[in-house]
């Protein structure tokens, strides 16, 4: 075994792009295990580090020689290397040559295939320290970096410019010129506290060094535990829960080489805005954490992190109070100026956007999703007056000033102008749950109303850009519109809707009749989302072949799907599910293959053999058990009840010739068959079941 020796990376740079500053980290590491890896050598341990200004790693125990190895390379067949009296060919000399030897000096090898020509040489591995330069050059050659940057009269390109290289295997460090930065041993502490160089002579020492002696902790994990906890506590003693955001806590976190945290408040006149205006500029503009109370409601403190451990943090509190000040009293005039209107009066202003130049106007389309979201809240139990006034104003708040400046705050601006209006409480809630589900996982509308104008809205955009041919291709969806279909799908099968798909979408496009240039469009849009349904299923787990069961009765009501999805799942735990599934598979492949008309019923003076009397028997009494069940929904009981005919079907086919050479026997016994197989795909094609 090669001794090993722990190795120490650093690049030191100026401030790096704080969003990037994780996914730079990740890929230098991966960057340079791979070369590692390529290179055969061995390691323990990494331990990645990232900050604001340096990129680094460090590896234990990384092995300080290659092995030395046996390297073979397969020449021609000996067949074909000697010529019949013996002599090399110019096959077998030209692969000597190519080796740097003669034909005597390779050696023979025996293979299953026959004889081969081959030569073999002892390769001796390098030192670990030469081949490091070119592992790290690669590394930072493979960096996700969309823009690279020059600097100064340097030929050398990176994401930001290079101050230093700190790079070491075990106490040596590792001779080499990357980005023009010659390699050290030195690194450099915070910019204020502690900017003199830091020598490093153990690769095990860096960390805490740059802790105790550069006020810089480098490791990016360890500086967001610590923030989350700093903040946390800060909180508790304004007593509030600060809100911490993932994606804000990683920026402040890639912001920040000494973390400090710092309380700090405005005035309470500003919680008059909406909270979610007031949260939105605090982090997205100021990087700050704001605090909620017990009850869950915004309170004027904020922490914010400060990257000093300044004697005077009384200055850096005044200053960003003074710098959110501004920011906030916008967000109280926007608030303001639009409370001096209401909603309803932007709705002719919504005849000036054009949501698409086929497909019209906001107000066009908004006029749509009035209408089908009525026509929905009909059949979900809701007040289609209330949804067609929802749809009508969902989009109005777009022209307010307050979503001009913050464009998150759709929806959300909705619901408190019309509540300021006086709107129904339905209808408000319904304008912020126009919007939902936003994203994989989002929460749902709840409301009758929300419901009936999200869904509408979904299916309206659906149908309208699939009738005017921009379905989405490939990797591109410019209108979301697979989003679009995954919200529908589960609005429509988590809440357990008794909506028709198939209808809907046909009500969606008899309204854009005027509009759309496609034919079938209804029906496209429908195989569309039962594909983005099986995807949906997929993730939830569930097997093609059982989703596919289902599909092929393809019943127009998700919820109800939903059930028969269930069914089928337990129906396929039964002892009798095997049996029964490869019965119906024969019984469909019969059935499709035959050439002649099948009669619409059984004539029972037709029957020849007890089995198939017997046979029909059950079915006659099953279809009256089972009718029932399948009208209720009982799925999951019609299939245990069904599975009851394992027996007749088995003594059926064990005994009887379907296929007989009497036409008018023949004929009846596919029609019984063909009622047989109605009862299962009263529920779903169980033929579709793999064993």
């Amino acid at each position: 075994m090669s001794p090993t020796q722990d190795l120490l990376f650093e690049l030191g740079t100026e401030e790096l792009p704080p969003l990037a500053l994780q996914r730079l980290s990740q890929a230098l590491s991966r960057g340079f295990l791979e070369g590692l890896e390529r290179a055969n050598l061995t390691h323990g341990p990494v331990q990645p580090f990232a900050a604001p200004r340096r990129l680094g790693l460090l590896i234990r125990d990384c092995q300080t020689r290659q092995a030395d190895r046996e390297i073979e390379r397969r020449g021609p067949a000996v067949a074909a290397a000697f010529d019949a009296e013996g002599k090399p060919t110019k096959a077998a000399e030209g692969f000597a040559r190519s080796c740097g030897t003669e034909v005597a000096g390779l050696a023979r090898v025996e293979t299953d295939k026959g004889a081969w020509l081959a030569y073999r040489v002892r390769e001796v591995g390098r030192p670990t320290a030469e081949l490091l330069p070119g592992i790290a050059d690669e590394a930072l050659a493979g960096l996700p970096i969309p823009k690279r940057m020059r600097w100064g009269d340097s030929d050398a390109q990176f994401v930001r410019p290079v101050h230093w290289l700190l790079f070491l295997l075990g106490d040596e460090v590792v001779p080499c010129t990357l980005l023009d930065a010659s390699a050290d041993r030195l690194t450099y502490g915070h910019r204020f506290h502690h900017p003199q160089a830091i020598t490093v002579f153990n690769p095990g020492d860096y960390a805490d060094l740059l802790g105790n002696l550069g006020h810089v902790v480098p490791a990016f994990d360890e500086r967001r535990q610590r923030i989350r906890q700093q903040v946390v506590r800060m909180a508790e003693t304004l007593g509030g829960e600060p809100d911490l955001d993932d994606d804000l806590l990683d920026e402040v976190t890639a912001l920040n080489e000494w973390p400090v945290p710092i309380a700090a408040s405005f005035e309470e006149r500003f919680l008059e805005v909406p909270h979610e205006a007031l949260v939105l500029t605090m982090k997205q503009n100021q990087k700050y954490f704001p605090l909620f109370d017990a009850d869950g409601r915004l309170m004027n403190h904020f922490v914010t992190i400060a990257n000093i451990d300044s004697p005077k943090p009384e200055l850096i509190r005044a200053g960003n109070e003074r710098v959110v000040r501004p920011r906030l009293a916008d967000a109280m005039f926007f608030w303001e100026q639009d409370g001096k209107g209401q909603l309803e009066d932007h709705v002719d202003g919504l005849r000036q956007v054009v949501f698409q130049q086929q497909l019209g106007t906001l107000y066009d389309k908004s006029e749509r999703v009035a209408k089908l979201a009525a026509y929905i809240a009909i059949d979900i139990g809701g007040d289609p007056r209330l949804a067609r006034r929802a749809g009508l104003l969902s989009r109005c708040d777009l022209l307010t000033q307050m979503v001009y400046e913050f464009p998150e705050m759709q929806g959300v601006m909705g619901r408190y102008q019309a509540r300021r209006d006086g709107e129904p409480d339905e209808v408000c809630q319904a304008m912020e749950e126009f919007y939902l589900p936003r994203f994989s996982g989002d929460e749902l509308p709840r409301s009758r109303t929300g419901i009936a104008v999200s869904l509408a809205e979904k299916l309206d955009t659906l149908v309208g850009i699939f009738g005017i041919g921009q379905r989405p291709t490939g990797d591109k969806d410019p209108f979301a519109l697979r989003r679009a279909a995954l919200g529908a799908l589960r609005i429509l099968r988590e809440h357990s809707l008794p909506l028709e798909l198939p209808t809907l979408l046909e009500k969606a496009a008899d309204q854009l009749a005027d509009r759309v240039t496609e034919s079938g469009v209804a029906e496209a849009v429908y195989a569309f989302m039962l594909e983005r349904l099986r995807g949906l299923y997929g993730e939830l787990g569930v097997e093609h072949d059982l989703f596919q069961a289902v599909l092929e009765v393809q019943p127009p009501v998700v919820a109800d799907f939903d059930r028969r999805i269930s069914a089928v799942a337990a129906f396929r735990d039964l002892p009798e599910a095997a049996a029964l599934a490869a019965a119906n598979k024969r019984i469909r492949n019969i059935l499709r293959k035959a050439d002649e008309a099948i009669p619409s019923g059984v004539d029972t003076r037709r029957f020849t053999d007890p089995e198939e009397r017997h046979l029909h028997g059950r079915v006659i009494a099953m279809a009256t058990e089972v009718t029932p069940m399948l009208e209720n929904g009982d799925y999951e009981g019609a299939l245990k009840a069904l599975a009851g005919l394992r027996e007749p079907v088995d003594a059926f086919f064990d005994r009887v010739m379907v296929m007989a050479e009497d036409p008018e026997v023949r004929r009846n016994r596919l029609a019984l068959l063909q009622e047989l197989s109605g009862l299962f795909l009263g529920v779903a094609d169980i033929s579709a079941l793999h064993s």
